[in-house]
């Protein structure tokens, strides 16, 4: 886990080194892969590779399957869901400061003036 011990801290610990973005990029879009096959496409040994699968993995980004002597990785979408839910948590803060300024301005005179520049009487 990450320094603050959520699941989100795993997530951003391991998308801070750029091998990694590119590895989980990699299998993105070019489906499951074997440490071989990720080799062939990351500019970076297969130990590396297997190094940083394993980081990828303990974050719950990718996951594998065994298939004989080998493993074939694949991105783990359940992965991402604790770090949209913090990602969203300043979604939220900010959409609710949004509709507190929005309430403010349409409550104040200054938003009861219409068109004309005169203020509209209120039945």
């Amino acid at each position: 886990m990450g320094t603050y011990g959520t699941m989100a801290d795993s997530v951003l610990d391991a998308l801070g080194d750029p091998t990694r973005r590119k590895i989980l990029e990699t299998l993105r879009r070019g489906g499951p892969s074997s440490v071989a096959g990720l080799a062939e496409r990351v500019p970076v040994s297969r130990p590396a590779i297997s190094q940083h699968l394993k980081v990828l993995g303990g974050a719950g980004l990718v996951s594998y399957e065994s298939q004989g002597t080998r493993n074939i990785y694949q991105v783990d979408r359940a992965g991402l869901s604790d770090l949209r839910t913090w990602l969203d948590q300043f979604w939220d803060d900010a959409l609710d400061a949004f509709a507190e300024h929005v309430r403010r301005v349409e409550g104040s005179p200054a938003a009861r003036v219409g068109s004309t520049g005169m203020k509209e009487r209120r039945a």
